[in-house]
């Protein structure tokens, strides 16, 4: 989750700076834009790796009632 999760963050974070920075509106929209989508993906792989955990915890619950 990290890894994917912290690279989205990252990207969005740059994003939100090149907006800040930015002197033509057109850019900076682009680069708001790209923050959000950026900051969509973040919690998108953040929700992924929660529930792949969720899944992998109760597969082992499982595993430990069934021995």
């Amino acid at each position: 989750m990290a890894d994917s999760y912290q690279f989205y963050k990252e990207r969005a974070d740059a994003a939100a700076a090149a907006a800040e920075q930015a002197t033509l509106e057109n850019v900076r929209e682009r680069e708001l834009r790209a923050e959000k989508t950026w900051l969509g993906l973040a919690n998108q792989a953040r929700a992924v790796a929660v529930q792949r955990e969720k899944a992998e915890r109760e597969k082992a619950e499982r595993r430990s009632a069934e021995a």
